[in-house]
Formats: structure tokens, sequence, C-alpha cells
């Protein structure tokens, strides 16, 4: 059998990082080297994304880069982008979705029949796809472990193309999640974050509603080892009294949420088809707040969505501020070939450029100020990498359990992976300083 030499470029969501890391340990078990240069790469696999313009701009170019450095390096083309394109000139092979799981299998078959390039035409939306499930995933970084629990969305908001690039919701089996979390717990992880593309909707392709998320939960939390639970993005429109209830017994639950937005205007949300008003949205800020009071919220916003006026992207900024965000993530409108949004009426560049920047301002200042609200008080922090600074002095660098970034200076010696109690002493562009 022939070994191969094999990187792996990664774009986009967790979910990519996850399946990439998945990817890997399938040609690692057999055994293929995994290694940190194209240049002497066999197989170069570009696991794309097409959320936005840009993303997919970035994984042309990836891929583009990787064929032409090397003729005889195989192209592989993975992930969203590579779903919605055809005719991909720069990829050898450019795996479906369905075919994500045999990225090893496609590869070695492509070697060993000396085939043609390997591609696939546009995919259309139809029944829920079943879930393509890929076992335990170990995360190379050691301490924290990214658990995809669920792919695909059913929501069709009018900007975005993912429904078609992943599919409809589906939902993994839940003994299969609780064999990853007992794995994982078993190699030392003690950190596991629920991912997927819409975690709310898990169970929805079997008929079942938001009690089976909270089910799977509750089951993670009694593995033994495992002390925290963090949670991927949230959809606002499933977060009942109930959820947040129940969700608030179950121990190891991190208090930080990300509750997608995108905007802060009713006229914008409807146009953009999200399924809940701002009036709806506080009302699960204050849920989770009356449960949860340090947490830190963070969410998603689009700035110049077609049509948005001035007066609509004031009501966004009023409505940041009053729901109290602690980090937003700004994205300026990116046009999605083939979504409702595109047919619109866009706003100018650099108009969206300018409300990016406000709001990238804003988010800045709340980082900082909810950072102040650590000092004088302890903090159990994960560490995750250790560091020198300019000075020579060791430290190490995690997160508490509200996912504020701690640096810790200390000459003891401590495990990565390992959660530690500190005190907060100051903090420096929301970076919080520590000491045991």
């Amino acid at each position: 059998m022939f070994f191969m030499n094999i990187y792996f470029y990664t774009l986009g969501c967790r979910v990519n990082q996850y399946e990439t890391d998945a990817v890997r340990e399938m040609f690692q078990s057999g055994g293929h080297t995994i290694v940190n240069d194209s240049s002497i790469a066999d197989v170069c696999i570009v696991n794309t994304c097409t959320v936005t313009g840009e993303a997919d701009r970035k994984s042309r170019q990836s891929l583009r880069k990787m064929a032409r450095a090397n003729d005889d390096t195989i192209v592989v083309a993975m992930g969203c982008a590579a779903e919605m394109a055809e005719g991909l000139v720069d990829a050898d092979i450019v795996v479906d979705r369905k075919d994500r799981n045999k990225v090893r299998e496609l590869v070695e078959n492509y070697i060993g029949a000396k085939s043609h390039k390997l591609e696939h035409s546009r995919p259309v939306v139809t029944n829920h796809d079943d879930y393509h499930d890929f076992g335990t995933v170990i995360s190379p970084e050691g301490s924290r472990a990214f658990m995809k629990i669920e792919d695909g969305c059913d929501n069709f908001c009018s900007y975005c193309i993912i429904p078609f690039a992943r599919g409809r919701v589906a939902s993994r089996n839940e003994a299969s999640i609780i064999a990853e979390a007992q794995d994982l717990a078993s190699k030392g992880f003690k950190e596991i974050i629920v991912s997927g593309i819409e975690i709310c909707s898990y169970g929805k392709d079997r008929g079942e509603d938001i009690n089976s998320l909270l089910r799977v939960i509750k089951q993670i939390s009694l593995i033994g080892g495992i002390e925290r639970i963090r949670l991927g993005s949230l959809e606002p429109s499933c977060i009942s009294d109930e959820f947040a209830f129940e969700l608030s017994k179950i121990e190891g639950v991190c208090p930080h949420f990300h509750l997608s937005l995108q905007s802060g205007c009713d006229t914008v949300l409807k146009r953009m088809n999200r399924k809940y008003s701002t009036y709806d949205y506080l009302n699960v800020v204050n849920r989770l707040r009356n449960y949860y009071p340090t947490m830190q919220l963070t969410t998603d916003i689009i700035c110049g969505f077609p049509e948005e006026t001035e007066e609509e992207f004031k009501e966004t900024l009023e409505f940041v501020a009053k729901a109290g965000f602690n980090k937003i993530h700004v994205f300026p409108y990116s046009i999605r070939k083939g979504t409702v949004a595109a047919t619109k009426n866009q706003v100018p560049k650099d108009i969206a450029k300018n409300r990016v920047n406000k709001l990238i301002n804003w988010s800045t200042e709340a980082e900082i100020s909810y950072a102040n609200k650590f000092i004088g008080k302890k903090a159990k922090v994960l560490i995750e990498s250790e560091k020198i600074d300019d000075n020579g002095n060791k430290y190490y660098l995690g997160y508490n359990e509200e996912y504020v970034r701690c640096a810790i200076y200390t000459d003891d010696s401590y495990s990565i992976g390992s959660i530690v109690e500190v005190d907060v002493l100051s903090q420096e562009q929301a970076l919080l300083h520590c000491k045991f």
C-alpha cells in the first residue's frame, strides 16, 4: 500500500474544524502521515466555507494555491464551498456531503485507479439527509473537545446558503453522542463544546422537540470527568421558560450563551426571514439571566443587509445596548447567489463597512467592561496553553466558565487541560491577569 503525506487547511466554523479532525484521524489510522507543510504533501485537503463571499473567495484561493504549488499533489475539496460549486478546476477530488466520512477511501481509490477528476453537480435540498457519523473525534488541541451532534438547517433565512450546502437537519444517534463523550472523558478532556449547524433543532428530523437536546446535555453531564459543557450557537425562538429552567438544573453547563440575532430591528428581521422579534429575543435574554446572572452573552450581527436604512441600523445599535451583549461578531452582508436576499436592493459597501466599524467599536468597549466585572474575584480556568512573555516569564492561557480569556503567571507547572482556581487581579484589553 502507498502511504502518503497529508496536509489539511480548514476554513470556517467549529463544525468544519470537527470534520477536519475526523478526516485527519481517518488518514492516521490508515498509516498515512499528517504534515504541516503543503510543499511536501502528497495530498492537500482543503475544508472549504461559503457562508460569506469572502469565505468562498478564500476557499477557491486556497485550492488554487495548493494546485499550483506542486503538480504532483492531489488536491481535495470538501466542505460547504465544495458542496455548492460546480467545476472547481483546481481540485482533483470534490467531496459531497454524504461522502465526508469516506474521504480517505475516495483518495486511496483515486490513486489506485489513477482516475480522472472526481466532481459532483450542485445539490438540491429535498428531505432530511441521514446523519453521517464520524464516531469519536479527538481534538488535537488537547484541552477542550468539540462534539458535533447535528448537521444541516431548516430555517432558510433569506441571506443564507447553508441549508443548500449542508442540507436539512440531520440528528446524530444519542448512543453515539454519549459513547464519544465517554471516550473523550477517558482521554482527559474536561470540557465538551456541543456543536452543530443548528443544535436547537436536534431531534427535529425524528419528530422530537427541544427536550431531546436537554436530554443529551443531561446525559453528558453525568459522565465522570466531564466538568464543563459549553453550548454552541442557540436559536432564540427555541429558548422557552421551561428550557432555561431545566438547563439551569444541569450541573456543569457554562454560563456563556451565543444567541443568534443578525439584526436588532424588527423590519430587517422580517426581511431576513428570522423567526422572532426583538421583543421575543429580549425575553429570552432575561430568562437566561434569571438563572445565569453572570453569564456572558454573545451574538452575530449582519450590517448592510439589503435595503437596511440608517434608521433601521440605529434601531440595531439601540437594541444591542438594551440586550447588554458582552461581545458581538460583526459581519458585512455578503451576497450569496441563490438566496432571496441576493435579488434585493443592495446597501453600498462603504455604508455597510461604516456600520460594521461602529458595531465593532461598541463590542470592544462592551467586552472590556464585562472583563472588569471579574477583577477581585476568583475564577476557574481551563488551561489551554503554556507561553513565555517577552521578559522570559512563564504563564498559562485559558478560559474561565464565562469564556473570558485568562493569563496566569506562575513558576509552578500545570497540565494542559487541567482546571485551576485563581484570583483575578486586573484586565488588559479583556484579558484577565490572574494568580494562584
